[in-house]
């Protein structure tokens, strides 16, 4: 099975993985926690990635944008 870690961007920039080397279905759960939560409601956090396990992107929210990748037609903010 191919595992996922799930990261969060603060504002100045530093970041936090919030899931390390977890299953898809726990990645996509936090990843739907992270981009709802209370830090992002105050502005702390900027961005929300799932990525693999060789680093790359497979969803990256961004503030203020919503899901940026991969493009979904018609995704709310």
């Amino acid at each position: 099975m191919e595992l996922f870690n799930v990261v969060q961007t603060f504002k100045d920039g530093t970041n936090e993985y919030v899931r390390r080397a977890v299953s898809p279905e726990e990645a996509m759960t936090a990843f739907a926690h992270y981009t709802n939560s209370v830090a992002v409601k105050m502005g702390f956090v900027n961005e929300v990635m799932i990525t693999d396990m060789l680093d790359c992107c497979n969803f990256h929210w961004v503030r203020n944008k919503g899901i940026v990748f991969p493009q979904i037609e018609g995704a709310s903010k």
